[in-house]
């Protein structure tokens, strides 16, 4: 359609986010929300990428206080990204959506390896894909997978579902004067510490020049919105400095 400002996305999606108002697991509720926003950006032609965390399931540790080491438990948190990716593939597919689920790591009984031309022809036949395991590597967040999927599929934006209106200068779940950032570049993203997504990440986007839209994936039509280009959550962009 001629009035999508964004023709091949890269969603990213929180893992705990689909825990919805439990304290862990998956919220078959939540699942058939992000399934009806997704399915209602296909409809417009929108070619559609997914990375989804783990968190809900099991958070790689930055230190040992559990007995399991980093390493260990970055492949058990990889792990768990596919558990999620599972369960959103089963919730789109009951929409009426064709899919498919590439994992960074080798698990053909249940998902296709991941192959950047094979990903990508997915998305031109109208598949949406779903990147499971991050990287495949410990030591990366699923941010970083995320920027770096986009990049390889050459995605015109990553979209950041968070259950907040956008970037603040500090959490708006605990202050009533956070400052909303409308846009802002990634050079004051940096500057400000602002955490929209992990150091790493956020450097591939600026180095490459792809924009993140940050915006609250929990209400209706949002996600719609956004790729309309109507003025919807946060938009980090490139600016030289």
């Amino acid at each position: 359609m001629g009035n999508l400002r964004y023709k091949r996305i890269l969603l990213k999606l929180s893992g705990e986010a689909l825990m919805g108002s439990q304290d862990y697991g998956v919220d078959a509720n939540v699942l058939n929300l992000y399934a009806e926003e997704i399915k209602s950006v296909r409809e417009l032609g929108v070619e559609v990428g997914i990375v989804i965390g783990g968190g809900n399931i099991y958070r790689g540790i930055d230190n040992s206080s559990d007995g399991i080491d980093k390493v260990t438990g970055d492949h058990m948190g990889m792990l768990a990204t596919v558990i999620n990716a599972l369960a959103l593939q089963n919730a789109l597919e009951k929409h009426g959506l064709y899919t498919r689920c590439l994992s960074a790591i080798n698990m053909e009984k249940i998902a296709e390896p991941f192959i950047r031309r094979r990903a990508i022809r997915h998305l031109e036949k109208g598949r949406v894909v779903i990147f499971a395991a991050g990287t495949g590597n410990p030591y990366f967040t699923t941010d970083t997978a995320a920027a770096l999927r986009a990049i390889e599929i050459e995605a015109d934006v990553i979209l950041k579902g968070t259950r907040v209106d956008g970037i603040y200068d500090s959490d708006p779940e605990k202050s009533k004067a956070a400052v909303h950032f409308p846009e802002i570049s990634y050079v004051d993203v940096l500057k400000k510490d602002l955490r929209v997504m992990d150091l790493t990440a956020i450097t591939l986007c600026r180095e490459n020049k792809l924009p993140i839209v940050v915006f609250n994936v929990n209400k209706p039509g949002n996600l719609r919105r956004v790729v309309l280009g109507e003025p919807v959550g946060s938009r980090v962009h490139y600016a030289e400095t």
